[in-house]
């Protein structure tokens, strides 16, 4: 708690003979298509659902308040 927490240290490692042209897998993955779901998913949210709650808790909150 008082002290400082040391911070994980960052793995950077570049394989000297590795040739991902060579790679079968690397080449059936993007025959393919893989990608990455949680980017995708990301990128569909819309801010407007947000836009929307914060106006309904201000709504709320001033019909608390006796303003409304």
């Amino acid at each position: 708690m008082f002290f400082k927490r040391p911070r994980h240290r960052v793995f950077d490692y570049t394989p000297r003979f590795y040739k991902p042209e060579e790679d079968k897998d690397v080449k059936r993955k993007r025959k393919l298509g893989f990608r990455r779901q949680s980017k995708i998913q990301r990128k569909k949210r819309s801010p407007f659902i947000w836009i929307i709650l914060v106006i309904i808790v201000i709504y709320i909150y001033l019909k608390l308040m006796g303003m409304v």
